[in-house]
């Protein structure tokens, strides 16, 4: 076994018939090439291993150890030799043969090794030339694609008929990582290196596409950007010889629109250095678009743009006379603030809360009293907002980020005094997001919104100017913070006799004009007017009785046009023809003493509401069943009066026993009406001694106990003591004078 000089190779490997250039550095390798070519000029190229997952520096590493050697290498020649002046050599090796490296050694200048020729193993059957054709297929397509490989390979490629050496050329050409390529160099069997080579090919194949792809889109978008600027370069040629040049672009436009807005110092200096960035950047880039939106909101906000407000308290009653009736407490609470400010024009208003059940105008009165101000009026819909950004705006790292709603609704309406209705307070939520109530507190505080920050413009913005208006159909939902900083005005909703005004002066006129009919061809009787109040809608707003309205014309304006009339008048008697079936049927007290049924009073959200209690014992253990759409509260005060009965058992003559044998139903009707009552438990005791204490209630009694319980429910003002009573029943029941002996009661 002949032992031959090792010549440790990092990085490279050479394979059998494969002619690699080598440039040789290190004395030590220098004088390795001087012996071989003075002798055999043969050698062993070993393949030096990567340590603790560091690659060796490619080329000669003649530091090497005999372990750190892969165990198969190539045996070799060198071919050629050129000595250059700075002492190093530049040599051609062939690799001749594999070989396995045995008993390495350190000799006193180079490592010293014996070598086992390691002959090929090969199988020429139909499964070695299909992997031939494989690999012959595959290395041509990297040929195509690969950059670091010529096209001239692809005649060398064909020239190659020899499995062995076929995968050896592909191997000693193909860019893979060194333990790939010691993987097949020390495999012997032929057919298995194909197989492994096939894989690395398709692997190499895979990369290779996607980059091919990245590069075309890279070049593509390259072209499109080039041809975008050429475009534009002569697009601005041509404006300069067609004369339309004239010299002041749109960054100059866009400053002299900064100058006239009159920003605050603050904001005067963010502006400029924004536009000063703005003018460096191409405006190709997508952070120029970002900078010119930013700078065109801070131009269109209304900095020191305000109107002037009209403190005229005559006309300003008259507006709101005109436009709504009755709300007399609301109309004040205007007033007031027009006299204040006539006195003090630097005055802060508080900031106002419209609450009450939807319809009774909640909106439309924001408008008048813009209207009676003088102001510019503008609406924002916090309904269903549960993001904080919604309210103080999205900050500018954001993609598509944009100020908040309050500061869009001063761009819209461009003063910086509107009276700005904040609609819906009571249904914004929270979540991860954050709460926007809570960025409502410094946007509905006089004492912070002088120096309000919107996220989106990041300098402060004063807000103390706006008449802030909120609307809300319940205080509950609203947290206490937020409730603390505003004034609530209880829009309590509207009598029958104040709708049928309402609906006279304001519906009736609004939906003949709608309609087309006019008051020429079309009119309605105060009596079919308090029918379809009382017998088609049930709310405490006037929303559902200008549809009832509107769909009454639209089938008298049906009738004008088809010629079959040539005006309607629309009464008592014959509204059923134009309104249909009466939908709505209000419970009427019983005209005979029952045992088990008692009447109350209940909150709905339309109003007040009188109802019938019905309750019935039944053999059982002491249970209570209770039916109807009921409240916590009502719940709670069945509880509570079972508990009071028990109470006072031996004083009603109950027997101690009869609570634990008998079961009560108790059952509320009209269980389609949601129904809750904060004031049940102080007002049932007194509502059904007063009324228990007459056979059949009277108008005149009904009266009674609304006004006595006003103070404790509001809401039941909008009830009409008519509404419960039959009128034919009540009169009958005077003329034979049945209410005179309860006169002394």
């Amino acid at each position: 076994m002949e032992r031959l000089p090792v010549l440790p190779l990092g990085q490279l490997v050479v394979y059998p018939h494969v002619v690699l250039p080598l440039a040789l550095t290190d004395p030590r390798a220098v004088q390795l090439i001087d012996e071989i070519i003075q002798g055999e000029k043969r050698l062993l190229l070993g393949v030096v291993k990567a340590a603790g997952g560091i690659e060796p520096p490619e080329g000669a590493v003649m530091a090497t150890m005999p372990d750190q050697l892969y165990d198969i290498g190539t045996l070799g020649a060198v071919v050629r030799m050129l000595k250059l002046g700075d002492g190093s050599v530049r040599v051609m090796v062939q690799g001749l043969e594999r070989a396995r490296l045995q008993g390495v050694s350190q000799g006193e200048r180079y490592l010293m090794a014996d070598y086992q020729p390691l002959a090929e193993n090969l199988l020429e059957d139909a499964r070695t030339e299909a992997l031939k054709r494989t690999v012959i297929a595959q290395f041509s397509r990297v040929i195509d694609i690969a950059p670091y490989l010529g096209a001239e390979l692809h005649e060398v490629l064909a020239g190659i008929t020899e499995a062995g050496k076929l995968g050896d050329f592909i191997a000693a050409n193909l860019d893979l990582a060194l333990p790939a390529k010691a993987e097949l160099l020390a495999v012997d069997d032929v057919t298995r290196r194909l197989e492994r080579l096939a894989e690395f090919l398709q692997q190499e194949l895979e990369v290779l596409e996607v980059g091919t792809q990245i590069q075309e889109k890279v070049k593509s978008r390259l072209e499109q950007n080039q041809r975008e600027y050429v475009l534009r370069e002569q697009l601005q040629v041509i404006r300069q010889e067609l004369g339309e040049d004239t010299g002041d672009d749109e960054l100059d436009e866009l400053g002299h629109r900064l100058e006239q807005a009159e920003l605050s110092p603050e904001a005067t200096k963010v502006a400029d250095r924004e536009l000063k960035r703005l003018r460096q950047m191409s405006p190709q880039s997508a952070e120029y678009q970002v900078a010119r939106t930013y700078l065109d909101v801070f131009a269109t906000l209304p900095w020191t743009k305000v109107s002037q407000d009209r403190l005229d308290l005559a006309a300003a009653r008259e507006i709101l006379d005109r436009d709504h009736y009755d709300l007399k407490t609301v109309k004040e609470r205007i007033l007031e603030y027009l006299a204040v400010r006539t006195l003090n024009p630097d005055a802060k208003g508080s900031i106002l809360c419209f609450v009450g059940p939807p319809g009774v105008g909640k909106t439309s009165l924001g408008q008048s009293i813009a209207e009676a101000l003088g102001r510019k009026f503008t609406r924002v819909s916090l309904g269903g907002v549960r993001d904080e950004a919604e309210v103080r705006g999205h900050r500018r790292t954001y993609v598509g980020a944009i100020p908040g709603r309050i500061l869009h609704a001063l761009q819209r309406c461009e003063t910086r005094n509107p009276v700005l209705m904040l609609d819906e307070v009571d249904k914004m939520g929270a979540d991860v997001r954050g709460d926007p109530t809570a960025a409502l507190l410094e946007v509905l505080d006089p004492a912070q919104n002088t120096t309000f920050v919107d996220h989106y413009l990041e300098v402060p913005f004063d807000l103390s100017g706006v008449m802030f208006i909120a609307t809300a159909n319940s205080l509950a939902p609203i947290p206490d913070p937020l409730l603390d900083r505003m004034e609530q005005l209880t829009l309590i909703g509207y009598t029958p006799a104040e709708k049928l005004q309402i609906a006279r002066r304001y519906l009736l006129p609004r939906q003949l004009k709608e309609t087309g009919l006019g008051a020429e061809r079309a009119a309605v009787a105060d009596g079919a007017m308090e029918r379809l109040i009382a017998e088609y809608t049930r709310e405490a707003g006037v929303r559902q009785l200008e549809r009832e309205v509107q769909g009454v014309l639209r089938k008298a304006a049906l009738e004008v046009v088809e010629k079959k009339t040539s005006g309607v008048k629309i009464t008592a008697k014959n509204l059923e023809k134009y309104a249909g079936q009466p939908r709505v049927q209000s419970e009427v007290a019983g005209r005979a003493p029952e045992v088990g049924v008692a009447t109350g009073l209940a909150w709905t959200p339309v109003g007040g509401d009188i109802m019938f209690i019905e309750a019935i014992r039944m053999a059982g253990k002491g249970q209570i069943t209770l039916t109807g759409q009921l409240g916590d509260v009502m719940k709670e005060s069945v509880q509570a009066a079972h508990s009071y009965v028990r109470s006072r058992a031996a004083s009603l003559d109950i027997p101690a026993d009869a609570f634990g044998r008998w079961d009560i139903h108790v059952h509320f009707p009209a269980a389609g009406v949601p129904k809750d009552d904060p004031a049940l438990v102080q007002s049932q005791e007194g509502l059904g001694k007063f009324l228990n204490q007459y056979l059949t209630p009277s108008p005149e009694g009904i009266k009674f106990v609304l006004e006595f319980l006003a103070d404790k429910q509001p809401s039941l003002k909008a009830k009409n003591p008519n509404d419960f009573i039959d009128d034919r029943f009540v009169r009958k029941l005077e003329e034979e004078g049945f209410f005179k002996k309860f006169s002394t009661k």
